[in-house]
């Protein structure tokens, strides 16, 4: 968890040039005015804020106490990776609220507001996240704001959450990143079984039919983790097969092969579609989209970009591309809350216990396109 906080603070891309020589002030740089700038190296940083977080002791200090306020917010979360993306986001907001754009280096007489404005923000922002209540709030899931506006369904879920996290924190660190991982699949079944995918900007009022289905989810989840009397091997990692050839054997799959490759430093997977299917009475041909959001830059044809994504990609047109065609261009990196789609056909075998997937890795994909993101 520690890895995945600093990486989503930094925001940090490949490594390039210095940006710090400043016009303005003739032969002043922003140096001048950061007193740990030199003696910190800051001038590796790529993005503009790094440096003066880097080069200025106050401004540090604000991202230390940051850093610890994200990190007890993930401590209480169970399905932690969608609060990493709104981290990022508000990130990228930060920066540019502070008139910081992309990697425009910051003027040397700009450097004080600048300054201000970003220690200003980074100390509300870690006031913020040490209120338990935030984690409500900051819910842009359309069943995130159902469970935020109904007192009943937000207490079922906190229930949820502390009994959950209790189990995990009992297993060795392999085990445990499976667990998050089967958690965060639980939710997005849990969002397709409610009829709440894709609902973000519906009014409240005409989602109310999905509460019952919500608490009832809710209610049953706690109630499985109750009855294993504090044995985790009880809940988690007991699945091994999905019960019908169809989007939740797809998302699977697709969350256990992210998980066994610790995929979760990179990206998240935020939506699944099962889009075809051919089915006989003993296999079946399942052909899945799947959309992920970058958390973290990796570069577009790396081992992160074939074991997580399944592919290269070519980041000029935004289309995955074999290894063996990657350009030069293949080095660049995915910024944050980058959006990438793959097509995938995954192979299954029914058994006794269910259709069991018959794939260990995303690649090779059918398609694949990226968007949006900083």
């Amino acid at each position: 968890m520690r890895f995945i906080v600093l990486c989503v603070l930094a925001m940090l891309a490949s490594p390039a040039a210095p940006a710090w020589a400043q016009s303005g002030t003739p032969d002043r740089s922003i140096a001048d005015k950061l007193p740990l700038f030199a003696k910190n190296n800051c001038q590796q940083n790529r993005d503009p804020a790094l440096q003066l977080f880097c080069g200025d002791p106050e401004l540090a200090a604000a991202a230390e106490k940051l850093s610890a306020a994200i990190e007890a917010r993930l401590a209480r979360l169970p399905d932690r990776l969608p609060a990493i993306e709104e981290n990022a986001i508000w990130t990228r907001q930060r920066s540019l609220g502070c008139a910081i754009f992309g990697q425009t280096a910051v003027r040397y007489d700009d450097v004080d507001r600048v300054r201000a404005c970003l220690l200003k923000l980074t100390e509300e922002r870690a006031a913020i996240l040490r209120d338990p209540d935030f984690d409500c709030l900051a819910a842009n899931t359309a069943a995130g704001a159902l469970i935020c506006a109904d007192p009943a369904l937000a207490l079922a879920e906190t229930e949820l959450n502390g009994v959950v996290l209790g189990l995990i924190a009992k297993l060795d660190p392999t085990a445990a990143r499976f667990a998050f991982a089967e958690y965060g699949r639980w939710t997005r079944e849990r969002d397709r079984k409610c009829n709440l995918v894709g609902k973000e900007n519906v009014p409240l009022q005409e989602l109310e039919s999905a509460e019952d289905c919500l608490a009832d989810y809710l209610k049953r989840k706690t109630s499985e983790v109750l009855a294993a009397k504090g044995d985790p091997k009880k809940v988690f990692g007991r699945q091994v097969a999905a019960r019908s050839p169809d989007t939740d054997a797809v998302d699977f799959c697709a969350a256990r092969i992210h998980a066994a490759n610790s995929c979760g430093n990179f990206l998240r997977i935020n939506r699944v579609y099962a889009v075809d299917s051919q089915v006989s009475e003993q296999e079946a041909q399942i052909t899945g989209e799947i959309e992920m959001v970058v958390l973290a830059p990796f570069t577009a044809c790396s081992k992160v970009a074939s074991t997580c994504t399944g592919t290269c990609w070519d980041l000029r047109v935004g289309r995955a591309q074999p290894a063996a065609e990657a350009a030069p261009n293949a080095r660049d990196a995915f910024n944050l809350t980058r959006r990438l789609r793959i097509q995938r056909t995954f192979a299954f075998v029914k058994a006794a216990d269910g259709w069991r997937c018959r794939e260990d890795a995303l690649a090779p994909v059918n398609s694949g396109v990226s968007g949006g993101g900083s």
